[in-house]
């Protein structure tokens, strides 16, 4: 699904992964006085209800073997403790200062829509929505069964588990979701978060297939919280989660409003095209919402945007690099040194192409290790990086070579075996390393360049500057911040047509002040 008017985090929607509790003097001084009160107060109450609800959660499985586990629980277990864990978990957020939820619309029947799909997610005391719900069945991380209470309560819920680290446990969730949406009432109505990740509440972030992988009708769900001050969300940056806790408990109480939406009944498309039966109920649902419905995502823990199966950073490592760069008193020659002496080591063989911190802070010319620290961690998840992704993301926004030149380098880097072209694992790579962030769908792309089944460096190269998608990629994503006008002739050009010095960014200085 691509939208023409997503371009940009910034610009004409608001980055959706970060929320901050703005506070008037007024606002905080009276926070602290009734904080003081209320959440040692309201933690203490809640705290009490979860260590009542834990051992009767436990119960509802207790002496039950692996394959009873593995059905739907019947008779006393459910009729007797569904409604006492009900009650208590509802004094839980009772006690949080959550009095009353208001509910419009209908819930569908089981029948009717086997799962219900909820949005926008803010943080975790979404929960709420389980009430008016009686206890739907929900997907979660497989790590939270760990968490006291927590992990009895998803027991209790026989929710579907998944692990974000093993492929092996998606693929045991997928075909678990599947069995129970297609189940005709065997099992209970399933509740799903389809954006899959928490947001500041200001668009619709692009919905996960999940839900919609079994081509089963729907019951849109909306969340809102029509409170003065916008406490609840927890999100990928800005206020934490004690904030959020802090901030919700400390209000006299807070409103809370679940709206059931008609059952959208999917075509025999939609049925085919789990993604786009996603992208439909989006669009539906923000809507009903008022929101902008986007391409945003969070993948492996970094926010991006989708355009023609490409992840486009909505923070680029490369500006970051930049800007820690500059703090630490490197200025634009000594940054083009440094790319000099970068990609001198990663042509120099390929066992040269990774590099740890101390290694990294050498070739950067830094003095301080935690900046080449902080540097690796926004490329990788530990201290080693590869260098081919520093040099090409960067190297692409500093403006010190021609785009043509950069690409011929970030062909060369990745075509290994010398051959001319690249296969569909190497071009991942090297979109990758372009862009700052791994790209794990570059089908699309590979279909778009590919001649006779191979692409090489000229037919990379068409396709980034001429092909009416992939062009957008390369204007917007690899070129400094100031040349936004098209490609001309392989170099990236500014604003007034002039063409940018292959030795010295005009830039540099100015952007990341």
């Amino acid at each position: 699904m691509e939208r023409d008017d997503c371009h940009s985090a910034t610009h004409e929607y608001p980055h959706p992964f970060i929320h901050v509790v703005k506070l008037t003097r007024a606002q905080r001084i009276r926070g602290i006085i009734l904080g003081s009160i209320l959440f040692p107060l309201r933690i203490t109450l809640a705290a009490l209800f979860f260590l009542i609800v834990w051992p009767i959660a436990r119960l509802r499985l207790a002496g039950l073997s692996e394959e009873e586990r593995s059905r739907p629980v019947t008779g006393w277990r459910r009729w007797l403790l569904h409604p006492i864990v009900w009650f208590l978990s509802r004094a839980v957020f009772f006690s949080l200062g959550f009095l009353w939820v208001n509910v419009k619309g209908r819930r569908a029947d089981l029948k009717e829509a086997p799962v219900l799909v909820v949005a926008p997610h803010s943080g975790f005391l979404d929960m709420l929505v389980l009430f008016p719900t009686q206890l739907a069945t929900v997907v979660s991380r497989s790590e939270n069964t760990s968490i006291p209470v927590i992990g009895a309560l998803l027991e209790f819920n026989q929710s579907v588990l998944v692990s974000r680290k093993d492929p092996e446990s998606r693929k045991k969730a997928v075909a678990q979701l599947a069995e129970r949406l297609t189940s005709d009432g065997y099992w209970p109505q399933m509740l799903m978060f389809p954006e899959g990740t928490t947001t500041n509440g200001s668009a619709l972030i692009k919905f996960k297939p999940g839900a919609f992988l079994s081509g089963v009708p729907v019951q849109p769900v909306l969340l809102r919280y029509p409170n003065k001050l916008d406490t609840v969300r927890w999100t990928y940056k800005g206020t934490t989660w004690v904030e959020a806790l802090w901030h919700t408990t400390s209000q006299l109480y807070s409103k809370n409003t679940v709206e059931f939406l008609p059952v959208y009944k999917p075509s025999q498309e939609e049925k085919n095209d789990p993604n786009l039966y996603a992208d439909n109920v989006q669009k539906l649902m923000a809507k009903a919402l008022r929101l902008p419905a986007t391409d945003y995502v969070m993948e492996g823990r970094v926010p991006v945007r989708k355009l023609g199966g490409l992840s486009l950073p909505l923070e680029s490592p490369a500006r970051e690099t930049l800007s820690l760069l500059h703090r630490n008193g490197l200025g634009a020659s000594e940054v083009e040194a440094a790319l000099d002496r970068m990609i001198d080591k990663c042509q120099s063989g390929a066992q040269r192409l990774k590099a740890n911190a101390e290694e990294l802070a050498s070739i950067l010319g830094l003095t301080d290790r935690q900046t080449a620290v902080t540097i690796c961690g926004l490329y990788s998840k530990d201290e080693i990086v590869d260098l081919r992704q520093i040099y090409l993301s960067v190297a692409a926004l500093s403006g010190f070579v021609s785009f043509k030149s950069l690409l011929h380098t970030a062909f060369t880097l990745f075509d290994t075996e010398t051959s001319g072209s690249l296969s569909a694992e190497q071009l991942s790579g090297l979109m990758g390393a372009l862009l700052g962030v791994p790209q794990h769908n570059t089908a699309e792309l590979y279909a778009a360049a590919s001649n006779q089944g191979q692409i090489t460096e000229d037919d990379l190269l068409r396709v980034l500057t001429a092909h009416p998608t992939y062009q957008r990629v390369a204007n917007e994503h690899l070129q400094p911040e100031e040349a936004g006008s098209p490609l001309t002739n392989g170099k990236a050009v500014n604003n007034n047509g002039n063409m940018h010095n292959s030795n010295r960014s005009l830039h540099y200085n100015k952007k990341f002040e």
